[in-house]
């Protein structure tokens, strides 16, 4: 399908579990997001303010429709303790309908 499906996944890193759960626990409760998967047990070696740093992170994984990618960025930022929190926004080109149906559903439409 060229134009994709509508829906897309976002990825985010916090510091540490306890954030990235309460962030998935919020966007998923106000329906930003269908899910929240979050992956303990990642390393990232990344620049930032002119050095290169590394540290323990915890991933999350956010499915949603295209449509609200801007509003769940902006409550993502809202709740995050990063000055610059990651938030990337990739388009799902293709899934089984039946669960890309329950993320329109679970996300209010």
């Amino acid at each position: 399908m060229a134009e994709g499906t509508g829906h897309v996944v976002v990825f985010s890193t916090a510091p540490n579990r306890a954030e990235a759960e309460q962030i998935g626990r919020t966007v998923v409760a106000e329906r930003l997001a269908a899910c929240c998967n979050v992956v303990d047990g990642i390393r990232s070696i990344y620049w930032w303010k002119g050095e290169v740093c590394e540290e323990n992170e915890v991933l999350s994984i956010y499915k949603t429709r295209k449509e609200l990618f801007c509003r769940l960025k902006e409550r993502i930022k809202e709740l995050h303790s990063y000055e610059v929190p990651e938030v990337i926004e990739l388009e799902i080109t293709g899934g089984l309908e039946e669960y890309l149906g329950w993320i329109e559903t679970e996300t209010g439409q």
